[in-house]
């Protein structure tokens, strides 16, 4: 059973930090996507920033330079590291992954920022 569980949302206030972290089971092989997407009320589902099968990073143009995503094979997480964020950040953060069998996602963390 592939799970994808995400931690470290929460509140934060314009121009600070936050770090989130999807740790993955249940699938290993086969993967040629991991990222984070987000949605907001009204808004569709966006990607933000992910991770190719070849190595490759590709990030949203409203979070170049200031989000990082990561993975780390031994712990089995995809991380993303959130800096100088902005009001229009706020949004439930989903981890995704892409394989041959199938798209699976997280439950959702929600960010806000806001002073």
């Amino acid at each position: 059973q592939v799970q994808l569980v995400e931690s470290g949302g929460g509140l934060v206030q314009p121009g600070g930090s936050l770090s989130l972290s999807c740790e993955i089971s249940g699938i290993r092989f086969r993967i040629y996507f991991m990222g984070w997407y987000r949605q907001s009320p009204g808004n569709e589902r966006e990607e933000v920033a992910g991770i190719m099968s070849t190595g490759n990073l590709r990030y949203a143009d409203s979070v170049k330079g200031r989000f990082t995503i990561s993975s780390d094979n031994a712990k089995n997480t995809i991380d993303l590291q959130m800096d100088s964020l902005k009001p229009e950040d706020t949004a439930v953060y989903y981890c995704n992954v892409k394989s041959l069998v199938g798209t699976f996602w997280g439950q959702g963390t929600q960010v806000t920022v806001s002073s």
